[in-house]
């Protein structure tokens, strides 16, 4: 695992993921990885990030089964920022959508919602 050295980490040992749906190009999620959590994304095929608020590694899918099938993983110019292209189970937001990007700012500087709900987060989250 070679290109682990190349990775700019943060203070903090992380590095901002950009996650994307591989088929449409939309962007699902943003995310941050430690060593750990890149070195596991790596060898199992599926993505692991690390939770900032629950300081621990986590499967992306594990409570709820959606996980995301890496393809591709990409490396930014600065080498401080990753996008992983991925084949998503069903929703990557824990709120029920697609993606996390389920809103937009109009211009009127308003919250519109824009994204299709496709799950209910208390029937899937305990």
């Amino acid at each position: 695992m070679d290109f682990l050295e190349k990775i700019s980490f943060n203070a903090e040992g992380l590095v901002p993921v950009i996650v994307q749906d591989i088929k449409t190009n939309e962007v699902l999620m943003m995310a941050w990885m430690n060593k750990e959590a890149v070195r596991k994304t790596i060898t199992s095929g599926k993505a692991y990030f690390w939770s900032r608020s629950r300081k621990k590694l986590w499967l992306k899918g594990e409570s709820s089964g959606h996980y995301q099938l890496v393809q591709e993983i990409w490396i930014d110019c600065d080498e401080d920022t990753l996008l992983i292209k991925v084949n998503q189970i069903k929703a990557a937001c824990h709120e029920g959508y697609k993606s996390c990007f389920f809103r937009k700012i109009n211009k009127r500087g308003k919250l519109e919602l824009v994204g299709k709900k496709i799950f209910e987060p208390s029937k899937v989250y305990e």
